[in-house]
C-alpha cells in the first residue's frame, strides 16, 4: 500500500525534485519531509496558507494520486483528480455512459447488500444486536424503491454508538473522527476508480449534480463500517479527538488484511479490485461485482467489544 501524505499545519509549501515530493515551510524555507512520488496514495491537505508548484501537481496527476482538499472539519471540498490513467479509458468511459438504468439498479443493490452486511457483522463481533440488520440485507431489492440502506443506517448508529450518538459531518469528537476516516477512504477509492480507467461522476446510484465524485462515494459505501469500527474502538479506548494517534489508526485501517478468493488483501487492493469488477461488468465481461465477503479484518479481530 501506497503512502497517504497529510498536510495539517500552515505555512507549507509542496514541490516536486527528482522524483520526490518534498515539503518545505513556506516561511524559512526549512525542508520538512521528503517522499518518494511514486510511493503516494493520496495527499490531503487542510491546513491553510498552503502552496503547491505546478510541477508537484502534474506528477502526481500523472500517477492518478489524488490531492484532496479538505476544511477545518475534515470534509472534503475539493479533489484534484487525474483526467486520463488506463489505456482502456476511453472505451470504459463509452460503456459507463451505455450503462442501463436496470443494470445500475441492480448493481446499487448489491452494495448496499454489502454494505449492511458488513455493518450486520460489525455489530456481532461487538455483541450487539444484529439480527435486524441482516435480515435487512435480505431485503434489499433492485435500485433499493424502500431505502433499506437508510432503514439499516438508523439502527447500525444507534446499536455501534448510543442512543444520543447523531452522525452529522459538522459536529466534532466521533463525527470529526468519522470525517476523517472516511476522507482517508475516498481518497484511496478515487485512485481506484482512476486506475480501472472509470470516470468519477458516472455513477451507479449517487446523483447530487454537486459531485464530482459520485462513482466514489458509491464503490466506498461498503468499506465504510471498516472506518467505523477503528472510530469506535479509539474513541473508546483513547480520546473522542481527532489527534495524530487517531489519524494514523485511520489511515492504517486501509493496510488491514482482508480474506480474498485470491488470498489475503488489504483493504487498498480490494478497492481496486471493485472498481475493475464494475468495468468488466460495463463492459460485458462479468455479471456480478467483486467484494470481500463480509469479514472482520485480520488487524481488527483482537481489538475486542466497546463501552
Amino acid at each position: 500500500m501506497g503512502r497517504i501524505i497529510e498536510i495539517a499545519s500552515n505555512h507549507r509549501h509542496l514541490r516536486a525534485e527528482r522524483g520526490f515530493l518534498i515539503i518545505e515551510d513556506s516561511l524559512d524555507k526549512s525542508i520538512i519531509g521528503r517522499v518518494p512520488i511514486d510511493d503516494i496514495s493520496a495527499v490531503m491537505a487542510h491546513g491553510y496558507q498552503i502552496s503547491y508548484s505546478n510541477e508537484v501537481l502534474v506528477r502526481l496527476a500523472e500517477r492518478s494520486v489524488p490531492l484532496v482538499l479538505s476544511n477545518d472539519r475534515h470534509v472534503p471540498v475539493g479533489v484534484l483528480f487525474a483526467i486520463s490513467g488506463n489505456g482502456e479509458q476511453a472505451k470504459r468511459f463509452d460503456a459507463q455512459i451505455a450503462a442501463r438504468l436496470p443494470t445500475r439498479k441492480r448493481l446499487w443493490a448489491e452494495i448496499v447488500r454489502a454494505k449492511i452486511r458488513q455493518q450486520a457483522l460489525l455489530l456481532d463481533f461487538l455483541d450487539r444486536p444484529s439480527k435486524r440488520l441482516w435480515d435487512l440485507a435480505g431485503r434489499v431489492k433492485s435500485g433499493d424503491p424502500t431505502n433499506i440502506e437508510g432503514q439499516a443506517a438508523r439502527l447500525y448508529w444507534l446499536r455501534l454508538f448510543d442512543k444520543d450518538f447523531r452522525r452529522d459531518r459538522n459536529l466534532p469528537g466521533v463525527n470529526a473522527q468519522l470525517n476523517y476516516g472516511y476522507t482517508v477512504l475516498r481518497a484511496a477509492t478515487a485512485r481506484s476508480v482512476s486506475a480501472a480507467g472509470l470516470h468519477p461522476t458516472l455513477s451507479v446510484h449517487h446523483s447530487n449534480q454537486g459531485n464530482s465524485l459520485r462513482l466514489v462515494d458509491d464503490l466506498m459505501e461498503p468499506f465504510r463500517p471498516f472506518i467505523d469500527h477503528q472510530v469506535a474502538v479509539s474513541a473508546h479506548i483513547d480520546t473522542e479527538e481527532l489527534t495524530p494517534e487517531v489519524k494514523l489508526l485511520l489511515v492504517e485501517t486501509l493496510s488491514h488484511d482482508l480474506s480474498t478468493k485470491t488470498g489475503l488483501s488489504p483493504i487498498s487492493s480490494c478497492l481496486s479490485t471493485l472498481a475493475v469488477s464494475l468495468a468488466q461488468v460495463y463492459l460485458g465481461e462479468r455479471n456480478d461485482l467483486e467484494f470481500p465477503a463480509p469479514q472482520i479484518s485480520m488487524d481488527m479481530q483482537d481489538m475486542g467489544s466497546i463501552r
